[in-house]
């Protein structure tokens, strides 16, 4: 075996084949054998494959672990490998400057220095990157993500407005809570309970209020949940890996399964759930893994019909982005930096500004800004009709327009 490098998924991350005598490397499934892209045929493979579906009417594409392409297994260098740039330029001169596309690509590896020249507005590599920085804060430092710990509050506004700011002119953010690797962030983050519809809401709000591109992933705009399951029903390989190996090295079952029920990919790869009929009307057969039991209490039909549901906070805020300018191009100001309840910010361009509040947790909160001597146009809010303005209901969102400008509080 060439060296000891392990697989993401377990096990080690070379596999022998007895017919040719030789070794591959697999940074994640045996089933999945990395491409050596140091070799130029196989590239032009690659520009014309992507050149291909261009011509077939794609528009876009998102680039899986785009930030390993360059690695060296012989040196143990997985993540931002030393020709990574100048392969994705070149990707970008055979492949994505020939037409319209959005480009997007993973990079669990990537910070704000990184993102600029993935994201640098000349085109020269991609449209953005969907990074995770915000994504791993509520992890033990150190360790993996199944080893849980409480969401740093504080430090998740500190991430937010550092992306928002570096990120200003010189690059483009992707906004985004969930996908298909990631738990349902209703579940994760917000409250799937009691407060499921207004914590849905209120993420929903937080995150497109900023500059970027939003990413809806597939029921996060119903409130999809997090499944919990005995492990006969996950499919995961990284789930399923995890459980025997924590398990041999003496973990308690329950803990296991505790992980697994907040962090598993399975959490966002159960049928989509369309409504109440059999299998949530996903499929008349048996579909690979079961459904979430709550899908005749959350699904798409009923959403749609509900003029005050999840479904339609998402749609009013794609309306608000594509009307109000400043959505798109304002600048980014965070306030209340030191609260640890309230996420709040601007955005400005020119006179006019937005002001965004929301009350991140489960407890009534009184607002945290003077009233304004001249009059906002609040434009969205998670709890609707009459309210008291200067309180904050669980989990309340609140996004406020004013061609003038909104002073921070001292």
């Amino acid at each position: 075996m060439p060296n000891d490098m392990k697989a993401a998924f377990g096990g080690p991350a070379w596999q022998w084949v007895p017919e040719v005598e030789q070794y591959y490397f697999h940074q994640f499934s045996v089933k999945q054998p990395d491409l050596n892209w140091e070799n130029p045929r196989l590239r032009q493979e690659i520009y014309d494959m992507v050149n291909w579906w261009v011509q077939k009417g794609v528009g876009g594409f998102r680039l899986d672990v785009i930030d390993q392409i360059a690695k060296e297994p012989d040196k143990k260098i997985t993540n931002n490998g030393p020709r990574l740039h100048e392969f994705l330029r070149e990707l970008s001169r055979e492949a994505f400057q020939k037409a319209d596309l959005v480009t997007v690509g993973e990079a669990w590896g990537a910070d704000t220095e990184l993102a600029k020249l993935y994201s640098n507005p000349d085109g020269s590599e991609m449209s953005m990157v969907f990074q995770f920085e915000h994504i791993c804060l509520d992890q033990q430092e150190g360790k993996e993500k199944w080893d849980l710990s409480p969401l740093p509050f504080l430090k998740l506004k500190e991430v937010f407005g550092r992306w928002q700011k570096e990120l200003y002119g010189r690059g483009w953010n992707s906004l985004f809570w969930n996908n298909h690797d990631l738990p349902r962030i209703v579940s994760r983050w917000g409250d799937d309970g009691k407060y499921r519809e207004e914590s849905a809401k209120m993420l929903a709000v937080l995150l497109h209020g900023m500059q970027g591109t939003p990413y809806i992933y597939q029921g996060e705009e119903l409130g999809m949940t997090n499944a919990a399951y005995g492990i006969e029903e996950y499919r995961d390989i990284e789930t399923l890996n995890l459980y025997q190996e924590r398990l041999e090295k003496g973990y308690g079952k329950e803990d296991v399964m505790a992980s697994i029920h907040a962090r598993s990919r399975d959490n966002a790869r159960t049928p989509m759930q369309w409504d109440e009929s059999q299998n949530a009307g996903f499929s008349e057969g048996v579909p690979w893994i079961r459904v979430n039991p709550n899908y005749r209490q959350i699904n798409a039909k009923s959403q749609i019909e509900d003029e005050n549901s999840i479904f339609h906070c998402y749609k009013e805020l794609i309306r608000l982005r594509k009307e109000y300018p400043v959505f798109v191009e304002g600048d980014f100001q965070m306030l209340l930096p030191e609260d640890e309840n309230i996420f709040a910010y601007t955005r400005t361009l020119g006179d006019a500004q937005l002001l965004v509040v929301c009350n991140f947790y489960g407890k009534t909160l009184d607002y945290p800004f003077p009233v304004p001597k001249e009059p906002m146009q609040l434009l969205l809010g998670n709890y609707g009709g009459e309210r008291d303005g200067m309180v904050l209901a669980p989990y309340e969102a609140r996004i406020y327009f004013t061609p003038g400008k909104v002073k921070a509080p001292a």
